[in-house]
């Protein structure tokens, strides 16, 4: 938004860096979302760890199996990896980008409570860095507060919880973990146990991401004892994961010394909006993190939703007809993560079954294991700025990917050649009445007459 020209104010609880968890990314942020936001080299030269695709010890087959990202065309290439990030850099690099691009970045600032005026959500009620309580009028709130939000129910109904996804995540971070050979050296490796499922994440040559995320029939562990004496022996009861972790070192010092607990209670938010308010990321909706989708899921929500304010304010379509466009798109990402999880939670299957479950999930021509790679990239979302295209890509390749597109009706492509090159693929409406893209990417159009 601020790349319009409109002044932004992003009020900020934490001060950065601060810890958060969410570590594994996709190629669909980082080499769609990231480049529109300029950062792309910044990362490149952070020294985060390149992730290829993805380890699972899943299913039927008792031997660990991988994808890899490049196996998808859409992510061929240049742009078939993602990061392992630690968020504190990660996240202050976003933070410090925003000030760059004109955003006023106000940290220590808790927002209390949202200002209303005839049915319209007009500004937020707020403690700044010194605890003084003030009030902010805005054209637009937009809630991306996290799943702790204190506002989100302004936007009207309820969050209704998944009867599947009721789990707990317990994690820690361990110095000395075990590297799978080159290239997939910084995969993400996700392994299933009795209890649940492990993440084992590496986020250097040295430090890893570990975490143990309980089936809510397994809840009563938590109380065994300290929590890194749990951790330790829900370790114990996954062999890979011990393994892996055989020669390593729990972090017990700084911001990485504590093991920690976090809800992944799955839910989705009734309404995503209301006129002056939209809820972006995890206070709309949050998925079980199986697929690393978290950081997907709200980076994207957050282009729909910067696309809807810059189109209403701009006046050329109305607030009503872009935030139905948002919200209509942004429950279809979700949709998918969640039907391909609720079938990826069948165990009885070996990794060509959940090939399958994936080109049937997102209804793509492609081969299965394509299919696959598509939707845990973060490409089935049918937006065209999602993958980024490198500048080393030909002419050939760009036409390539347009003509994709057009015949099989995939974001991801559609993302990859807009992000790079400013231009549209001119896609058909997601349904009846809807808006399409701008080619820049930023603004909603009506397909008839696509906006400049």
């Amino acid at each position: 938004m601020a790349l319009q020209g409109y002044r932004v104010l992003l009020l900020e609880k934490e001060e950065f860096p601060r810890h958060q968890i969410g570590e594994s990314l996709l190629p669909s942020t980082v080499h769609g979302i990231c480049r529109l936001l300029g950062v792309t080299d910044e990362l490149a030269n952070s020294g985060f760890i390149k992730k290829r695709g993805g380890t699972f010890r899943w299913g039927l087959n008792a031997e660990p199996w991988t994808f890899d990202f490049s196996v998808s065309d859409k992510f061929s290439g240049p742009t078939s990896y993602a990061y392992q990030v630690e968020r504190m850099k990660f996240d202050k690099i976003l933070l410090d980008n925003a000030r760059s691009k004109g955003v006023d970045v106000r940290e220590r600032s808790e927002v209390v409570g949202v200002l209303e005026e005839e049915g319209r959500i007009c500004g937020v009620q707020y403690d700044d860095a010194e605890g003084v309580r003030r009030d902010v009028r805005a054209s637009f709130v937009a809630d991306a507060s996290g799943n702790k939000s204190r506002i989100h129910k302004r936007i009207g109904g309820a969050r209704k919880y998944s009867d599947v996804f009721q789990n707990i995540a317990l994690f820690g971070y361990f110095t000395g973990g075990k590297r799978m050979p080159a290239p997939v050296a910084g995969n993400i490796t996700c392994a299933s146990f009795d209890l649940g499922w492990f993440w084992y994440i590496p986020l250097s040559d040295e430090l890893t991401s570990v975490g143990a995320v309980l089936r809510r029939e397994a809840l009563e562990r938590l109380q065994d004892g300290p929590r890194d004496k749990v951790l330790g022996g829900l370790i114990d009861e996954c062999p890979l994961i011990a393994d892996y972790l055989s020669e390593a070192e729990r972090v017990t010092e700084g911001p990485y010394g504590q093991v920690r607990v976090r809800k992944d209670y799955s839910y989705i938010q009734e309404k995503f909006w209301r006129p002056g308010m939209v809820l972006v990321g995890d206070a709309a909706c949050f998925i079980d993190p199986l697929f690393s989708s978290g950081v997907h899921l709200s980076t994207y929500s957050a282009l729909l939703a910067a696309r809807s304010i810059n189109t209403t304010l701009r006046g050329t379509i109305d607030e009503a007809d872009c935030f139905r466009e948002y919200e209509a798109r942004y429950r279809r990402e979700y949709d998918v993560f969640h039907d391909f999880l609720v079938a990826f939670y069948d165990l009885q299957k070996d990794e060509h079954a959940y090939f399958h479950e994936a080109k049937s999930v997102i209804g793509s021509s492609a081969s299965a294991a394509e299919s696959f790679a598509e939707l845990v990239g973060g490409g089935a979302s049918e937006e065209e700025v999602l993958i980024g295209t490198a500048p080393s890509f030909s002419q050939e390749r760009r036409a390539d990917l347009l003509e994709r597109s057009r015949k099989i009706h995939w974001q991801g492509s559609r993302v990859q050649v807009q992000a790079h090159f400013g231009e549209s693929v001119g896609d058909d409406p997601l349904y009846e009445g809807g808006l399409v893209e701008s080619p820049d990417g930023m603004h909603w159009a009506r397909p008839e007459q696509p906006a400049s």
